[in-house]
């Protein structure tokens, strides 16, 4: 079922929306469904694109969220090389 949605954007983009539309022989309608339709597609895909052993084992490390991790690396690099 079709419903009429109401959208408010500057005059500019809409010409330029329009013109992209009639440029790939479309409406402008179903540029905007289509987008709304990827906008949850991308959270499904996102969790598909994972393994499922990184799904498993997503989450299990918890990271100490006081430690500089770059620093950290740094200073293990400075030790191997000095």
């Amino acid at each position: 079922m079709n419903t009429k949605l109401t959208l408010s954007l500057e005059g500019s983009l809409i010409n330029k929306a329009k013109n992209y539309a009639k440029s790939h022989n479309t409406s402008l309608s179903k540029i905007v469904e289509r987008f709304f339709s990827n906008l949850q597609n991308d959270n499904k895909k996102k969790e598909r694109d994972l393994s499922p052993v990184v799904k498993e084992l997503s989450g299990i490390i918890d990271l100490d969220l006081q430690i500089d991790h770059k620093k950290s690396k740094e200073n293990r690099l400075i030790k191997k090389y000095l």
